[in-house]
């Protein structure tokens, strides 16, 4: 696993103002945090740190490619990643009820005596929410669909065969009120 500690930036040591981080995430990092849904993630993130009293505005832009399977016919896809992700970081006396209480997932809460903050878990989040949810294959120039025509034609027999099924099946049940 890569080193931890290039995820913690020392916020103690940062003066007010903006400040930029950047990482680039490769496909070892997100197998080690468990990512399914995506192969070969190849991600570069900005992160702008804007360090006031009391509070961090942390902006997260993410930038990249992933191999995903196009949610109709499963042929192999690559995504473009490409998001912008904000978070309040707020300082506290106790964080940990804080962060219980907060209802707003953007921001966060740590303890005014914490030297340093880990974006590890916050750069595969933003990550994995940049991935479209809807892949699909798209069209060809002349409005063709390019999915793979032999899994299509099974998807439209399986279809016709649950129609005719359920179609069979429907009055099934009321049979028996017409003998009453």
């Amino acid at each position: 696993m890569a080193n931890k500690r290039m995820y913690e930036i020392a916020v103690v040591e940062l003066k007010a103002g903006v400040h930029e981080f950047n990482y680039e995430l490769d496909n070892q990092f997100f197998k080690d945090k468990g990512a399914q849904d995506a192969e070969n993630i190849e991600a570069n993130v900005k992160l702008l740190l804007d360090k006031n009293t009391g509070f961090m505005l942390l902006k997260f832009i993410v930038g990249g490619k992933a191999e995903v399977s196009c949610d109709r016919c499963g042929n192999p896809l690559t995504a473009d990643l490409w998001d912008e992700f904000n978070m309040v970081v707020k300082l506290t006396e106790d964080p940990e009820e804080m962060n219980n209480t907060e209802e707003d997932a953007d921001v966060f809460y740590i303890s005014r005596t914490e030297s340093h903050i880990n974006v590890e878990d916050w750069l595969y989040e933003f990550v994995m929410l940049s991935i479209p949810l809807q892949k699909m294959c798209g069209n060809d120039a002349e409005g063709h669909s390019l999915c793979n025509e032999e899994v299509l034609k099974k998807l439209e027999e399986m279809k016709a065969a649950t129609d005719e099924h359920n179609a069979n099946n429907i009055w099934k049940g009321l049979d028996k009120f017409k003998e009453n």
